[in-house]
């Protein structure tokens, strides 16, 4: 019986577009070669690493501040497998509760490679080879991405690793050094310093976070270099060499210069990540994708009728929220009803202590595009709640277009801003100028105040700082 649609790939894109095709009663299948579902984000990305990052979050305030707060601590000590342990069991109860709503939502879940062999057909090879031919009306194509890697230097995931082998190291490295200084990178590093390893971070361009804000980018680099970890910007690694004692890492200056060399138990390899589009049959059925691997697509549809492609395989931010959304509509689509995502509502977070959060436009990007515009800003340390738990590192800061008078960028450094971003992008989607969130109460004391108080600043009735 043929399906009314197949999905390649069981990720955040993958099994959301699943659930929504299902719920609009559409006949569907989903196939994943990994053996479960939720993709890289559940199984090696998104929920592993923030286990491990509140895990080590305790850990260390355990050790660092709790004596200021009145709370004596003795005999404190890491329990590496129990922490690695409590990490795969949320994986493994999130990816039984995704197989879960597959049954409840009647699509079909197939394990297997899943293969274009035509227009309409997709084959699935299992892991004991066995195959069969899925009939399909249409087929989105959310396969993904991989972790991009560095020529010349070979990854075992034991001593040279992605954030792969970065969220399954059985002892805390005593030096570390992270190629990249990107959310992965930083993320996964920000873990092991806290649980004792020495972080050093070496990034080839002049400044961390390169997309982010410069002002918001400048002041988070501030705050990790206190906490510990160390960089070396405008750096590139030419060669990682092993020895008896472990790693031996050369580094160039990007610009040109001489090279050194440090020596490290670990190189975690966060350059980014590419789209996983190989082996796909994209040329047999005439997909368009260009030199990097990205699917072409204009709202969701590729150039062949009735193959559509989400998430990282295509453009745009490599989040799972976006492919999420994208999941959603492009379901929407297939069942003839609206599909649609605003992608300049696009939240992005850092999930370090204390967290980094961002939506909408940069200074720098409304400089450039010659956009009027007004700042308001807000330092966490001036925040009445923020004072009381010891967490003061940070501020708010929100952009409003002079012209519409609509908020188009807020970012945030402080306690739980991966939250409270949230509010900033409701705000946006329903046109909300800085006077409209100045002007709605929010409770005290609470972190979400900072919010409203930069919102005032936009205005020049800045009152609590």
């Amino acid at each position: 019986m043929s399906n009314d649609l197949v999905i390649i790939g069981g990720g955040p894109g993958g099994y959301n577009c699943a659930i929504r095709a299902g719920q609009l009663g559409l006949k569907t299948a989903i196939v994943e070669s990994r053996g479960k579902l939720g993709g890289t984000c559940l199984n090696v990305g998104c929920i592993p690493s923030k286990a491990l990052l509140h895990a080590s979050e305790y850990y260390e305030a355990a050790l660092k501040t709790f004596p200021s707060m009145g709370v004596k601590i003795t005999g404190l000590s890491l329990d590496l497998p129990q922490m690695l342990k409590q990490k795969d069991d949320a994986v493994d109860g999130l990816t039984k509760g995704v197989e879960f709503l597959m049954k409840k939502n009647k699509v079909d879940y197939v394990k297997g490679a899943g293969r274009i062999v035509a227009a309409g057909r997709v084959e699935v090879t299992a892991a004991d080879g066995a195959k069969q031919v899925l009939e399909t009306k249409n087929i989105v194509i959310a396969t993904g991405s991989v972790p991009t890697e560095l020529p010349g230097i070979a990854i075992d995931e034991e001593q040279i690793v992605t954030s792969t082998g970065a969220l399954m190291l059985q002892r805390v490295p005593g030096k570390m050094i992270v190629i990249g200084a990107g959310v992965i990178g930083l993320e996964l590093g920000s873990v092991w310093r806290r649980l004792g390893a020495d972080v050093t971070v070496v990034e080839f361009l002049d400044k961390i976070t390169p997309t982010m804000d410069a002002e918001i980018s400048t002041a988070f680099q501030r705050i990790l270099k206190k906490q510990g970890m160390k960089f070396e910007l405008g750096h590139k690694v030419s060669r990682v060499e092993k020895t008896d004692s472990g790693l031996v890492v050369t580094i160039e200056p990007a610009k040109g210069g001489p090279a050194r060399t440090l020596e490290t138990d670990v190189v975690l390899v966060a350059i980014g990540r590419k789209p996983f589009t190989t082996n796909l049959g994209l040329e047999t059925a005439g997909v368009r994708f260009d030199q990097r691997g990205f699917i072409e697509t204009s709202h969701f549809k590729t150039n062949v009728d009735g193959i559509y492609a989400i998430g990282d395989c295509t453009y745009g931010p490599m989040l799972a929220h976006k492919a999420e959304e994208e999941g959603i509509a492009v379901a929407q689509v297939i069942a003839g009803k609206w599909g649609h995502v605003n992608y300049d509502v696009i939240p992005n977070v850092i999930y370090t202590d204390p967290e980094v959060a961002s939506v909408g436009r940069t200074e720098e990007e409304l400089k450039a595009a010659g956009v009027s515009y007004k700042v308001g800003k807000f330092p966490m340390i001036a925040n009445s709640r923020a004072r009381t738990n010891h967490e003061t590192e940070g501020l708010v800061k929100l952009l409003e277009d002079s012209a519409t008078q609509r908020v188009v960028g807020a970012h945030l450094i402080g306690s739980g801003a991966g939250e409270l971003i949230g509010e900033i992008c409701v705000a946006m989607e329903f046109g909300a100028s800085a006077e409209d969130i100045a002007r709605t109460c929010h409770a005290h004391p609470t972190m979400s105040e900072a919010i409203r108080e930069a919102a005032k600043g936009v205005d020049g009735w800045l009152m609590q700082a």
